[in-house]
């Protein structure tokens, strides 16, 4: 079903390159052939390829994630040496500057996604059939999607509804406020709710379950606990979704565990189409599963990859013992050297520990291109052991000890497989109690940073953090100096 999912990706290559040519060859071509609203919108298939083109941006939300991970506690650049992908290196020092090509990766491609939702939204009445509202409400979905993860990088961004931003709105248009950003999305999944399926037309595609989960955690980040725990418990109590136990647990992250009962919002990533170095946003596979592997590796069931985001001896550590996630999460060199006889190139910043869930694999036979840029492992974006975290928290903080107690120790019981280590208390200590489970869980997953910068734990707990600085990446210096002095530069940069 992967394969399926992806393939279809493929298919509406001709509307990236509206926005994106990796040559010059066009030139030649006469005459050119563009999309517009005049060709375009016209029947069913048309929305559908659009839609296609919405979603393969996900793909390239792998620099987030690993991102997510070098700015926080959590990992180090890692990588060959303290030149290899300087960007990287920066921001795991915390000497960023407007000035970062990995940066304005993350600005560029989130906001490709922004346009691409935003072209369907933009000729939603166009043509009517039977089942547009659903993809209306994807539609609406990835657009709060790729906002909210702008918003989580930069803070306020502009803003242009439900219309596609194009070449002058750069120097018209303000940056909103991050209370207006905030409205926008919540705008969005709010309309997205009304329509979409509880289950996904195609595995992959959003569901109704995946926009509350959005929905409540944008209301979490928001400071909006009241809000945010019901909302979070429509997914709970949908029914729809479990924890995965046991066995099953110890596999989550692998091809097994992929698109399973705890799966609620997951890109689909492929190792069969290939990649280059020269558009890693045109990879279908996961650069970063790549970028995290053990260099020059020699062992059994997995393989090498380029040593980045390698987890701290920190990070490594904070597992009580019986704790099966880490297990899960960290692969300690030393040990497993020990268990199978594997060995490693050590690289920049080197801990001999790697992030388990998301290391190079075996791939499969129809593997193709840069076998480094093309893994096959999927990115669980939200799943509902995150959901239950994020209930927890917002009914910590509201007061309702007896639900947040409930939500979080199912988790710790899926970690510990008996109920001996049960969380108990309430108030703050609780919701401190949480947020520490939160890093347990989801180590390795790209949330870490956030999670330390809207609690307001981010100065002294990540080296080289500047408060009223590093909450917030600089918008990229290009962007900057394209708006003609509308946009200011995030303070302190």
């Amino acid at each position: 079903m992967k394969r399926k999912i992806i393939t279809a990706f493929m298919a509406l290559s001709i509307l990236a390159v509206t926005n994106i040519s990796c040559s010059d060859d066009y030139l030649e071509r006469d005459p050119i052939y563009s999309i517009s609203s005049d060709n375009y919108f016209n029947s069913e298939e048309d929305y559908n390829y659009a839609l296609i083109a919405a979603y393969d941006i996900l793909q390239s939300s792998y620099v987030n994630v690993i991102l997510g991970e070098i700015a926080s506690d959590n990992t180090l650049s890692g990588g060959e040496s303290a030149n290899d992908v300087i960007g990287w290196q920066q921001i795991d020092e915390m000497t960023h500057t407007p000035v970062n090509s990995n940066l304005r990766d993350v600005w560029n491609w989130m906001f490709a996604g922004v346009n691409r939702a935003a072209y369907i939204l933009e000729f939603k009445d166009k043509t009517d059939f039977e089942g547009k509202a659903q993809i209306i409400a994807e539609a609406r979905f990835l657009h709060a999607y790729y906002n909210f993860e702008l918003l989580k990088w930069f803070g306020g961004i502009p803003l242009k509804g439900d219309s596609r931003f194009t070449l002058g709105d750069e120097s018209t248009i303000p940056r909103a406020s991050t209370d207006e950003v905030y409205a926008s999305i919540i705008s969005d999944l709010e309309m997205a709710i009304a329509d979409l399926a509880p289950t996904a037309p195609q595995t992959g595609r959003v569901t109704k379950g995946a926009a509350q989960a959005l929905l409540g955690k944008v209301y979490l980040y928001k400071g909006d606990y009241a809000l945010a725990g019901p909302m979070l418990e429509n997914v709970i109590n949908s029914g729809m979704y479990s924890l995965t136990q046991g066995e099953d647990y110890m596999n989550l992250f692998e091809e097994l565990g992929e698109n399973g009962p705890e799966s609620v919002f997951e890109v689909q990533y492929t190792d069969v189409e290939g990649a280059g170095f020269g558009c890693l946003q045109c990879s279908e596979g996961n650069v970063a599963v790549g970028f995290s592997g053990p260099r020059n590796y020699n062992g059994p069931e997995y393989t090498s990859g380029f040593s980045f985001n390698v987890p701290t001896e920190e990070a490594a550590s904070i597992y009580a013992a019986g704790d099966m996630r880490k297990d899960v999460t960290i692969l300690d060199m030393v040990a497993w050297n020990a268990e199978t006889g594997a060995t490693y190139g050590p690289g920049y910043k080197d801990t001999g520990y790697f992030n388990r869930k998301y290391i190079p694999r075996k791939r499969s036979e129809q593997a193709a291109g840069d076998l480094n840029l093309t893994n096959p492992n999927n990115y669980r974006a939200i799943r509902y052991a995150d959901v239950l975290l994020m209930a927890a928290e917002a009914y910590s903080r509201t007061g309702n000890s007896v639900k947040a107690l409930e939500y979080v120790n199912e988790v710790r019981r899926r970690a510990f497989g008996d109920q001996n280590h049960d969380l108990a208390g309430a108030g703050d200590a609780l919701t401190s109690a949480i947020l520490n489970e939160r890093r347990l869980e989801l180590l390795g997953e790209g949330h870490r940073f956030f999670d330390l910068v809207r609690t307001g734990q981010a100065s002294g707990t990540i080296p080289g953090f500047t408060a009223n600085k590093n909450e917030v990446f600089p918008i990229p210096i290009e962007e900057i100096q394209f708006s003609n002095g509308l946009w200011e530069q995030n303070p302190n940069y």
